[in-house]
């Protein structure tokens, strides 16, 4: 892999983590373009590089909220800071448990299936929509809200599927303040992240060579600065109720993938 291809696969996961447009879906297509041999798929070290890269740019700009969370939490009272916590918990619950028990299944989604990517391209446009006309969005996240935002987001382990689209769009469905609908949905993913690099290092999963620490370094801070970008961008734009340009974008670009994919069949 060369500093290019590197900094190219950082920038895709940098804004396709935040903006609901899907990352393992861009990440797929971007592959299919250029063709394996020109953009190789990602190792493992550097996917979980680059999730961990996200990861830190969400603590970045949620930081004095990430703070309050672990004061509140190290004060061991029932104060709001320990309730949004076990909020965060219980919506981890669906994923982790879909991740543990039906990993190999997961994985044979991946590797070139354009049609299915842009099949749920579709699915994604539909849910930004259906959250853009959105009404009555005043809410906290309640613990019912936070069992079935979880849903969600163990659903967009698909590619295709807009994990902080899925998210936002179902939390504002539900009635959730659009604000505290972002806040949430990108918060509630750190957590499963942290929790992967943590698994895939103990594993003994995760391999270093020195000859690949500065091209892994300069993907690392392609995802970490466009994340940056990504995330407060996609806070202003919710706020605006603006996600009906992202669904315009993943129908597009849905539909060039299911042509794609038809065409080359």
């Amino acid at each position: 892999m060369s500093y290019l291809e590197a900094i190219i696969l950082g920038l895709i996961q940098g804004l396709t983590e935040f903006l609901p447009v899907s990352s393992s879906g861009h990440l797929e297509l971007a592959k299919a373009i250029f063709g394996d041999n020109s953009l190789p798929e990602e190792s493992l070290t550097f996917t979980v590089i680059l999730h961990f890269a996200t990861a830190l740019s969400t603590l970045v700009v949620f930081r004095k909220e990430v703070l309050e969370i672990i004061k509140g939490i190290f004060q061991f009272k029932w104060n709001d800071e320990m309730i949004f916590s076990l909020k965060i918990i219980i919506s981890m619950i669906p994923a982790v448990i879909i991740g543990l028990l039906f990993e190999k299944q997961l994985e044979a989604f991946f590797g070139g299936r354009i049609l299915l990517v842009g099949c749920m391209l579709l699915i994604t446009a539909v849910l930004l929509l259906l959250a853009d006309r959105a009404k009555n969005t005043t809410k906290n996240v309640s613990y019912t809200n936070a069992l079935i935002i979880g849903v969600s987001q163990a659903i967009a382990m698909l590619p295709g599927i807009s994990r902080s689209g899925a998210t936002i769009s179902t939390s504002v469905l539900l009635g959730v303040d659009r604000t505290k609908a972002a806040r949430f949905s990108f918060l509630m993913v750190v957590p499963l992240i942290l929790g992967k690099v943590a698994k895939d290092i103990l594993g003994g999963d995760i391999n270093f060579e020195s000859s690949q620490i500065g091209i892994m370094s300069a993907g690392f801070v392609a995802a970490f600065i466009s994340g940056l970008f990504a995330c407060n961008w996609m806070i202003t734009l919710i706020k605006k109720s603006k996600l009906s340009y992202f669904a315009i974008y993943c129908t597009v670009i849905g539909l060039i993938a299911i042509s794609y994919a038809l065409l080359n069949n």
